[in-house]
C-alpha cells in the first residue's frame, strides 16, 4: 500500500479554483474542512432548510444553496447518499454547472454487511 502526505499533493492544481462540495454529511464534511484549511476556495451547496447548513456555516464554511455553490465552480464533487444523488443532479447540478467544469462522485460501500445495511441496498 502507498502511503500519501502532504509533501506529495500539489495544491497548486486547486488553488485559485472555485471548489463545490455538495453535501455535508461524513465525506462532504471531510472533503470541505480539509480543502478549505488548506486554503482552497471551497462552497458547500446545501438545501436552505437542511440540517448540515448551520454545521457547515459554524465550521467557518462558504454556504449556499446548491444551484448556487455550482454555478462557477471549476470542481464539482457530489458528496451526498446514493440515493439522492440523480435527483440533485438533474434538477440543480446539471442546469448550472459550467462547461469545462469537472464533476466527481463519491460513494462509500459498506464495508460489512447487515441486516441494515442490506435494507438500505449497501
Amino acid at each position: 500500500m502507498k502511503v500519501y502526505y502532504d509533501k506529495d499533493a500539489d495544491l497548486s492544481l486547486v488553488k485559485g479554483k472555485k471548489v463545490a462540495i455538495v453535501g455535508y454529511g461524513s465525506q462532504g464534511h471531510a472533503h470541505a474542512l480539509n480543502l478549505h484549511d488548506s486554503g482552497v476556495k471551497v462552497t458547500v451547496g446545501l438545501r436552505k432548510d437542511g440540517a448540515s447548513w448551520d454545521k457547515a456555516k459554524k465550521a467557518g464554511l462558504n454556504v449556499e444553496d446548491v444551484s448556487g455553490a455550482v454555478k462557477g465552480a471549476d470542481f464539482v464533487m457530489m458528496l451526498m447518499p446514493d440515493e439522492h444523488i440523480a435527483a440533485v443532479y438533474k434538477s440543480e447540478v446539471e442546469p448550472n454547472i459550467r462547461k469545462g467544469a469537472t464533476l466527481g462522485f463519491a460513494h462509500t460501500p459498506c464495508a460489512r454487511p447487515t441486516r441494515r445495511a442490506a435494507a438500505r441496498r449497501c
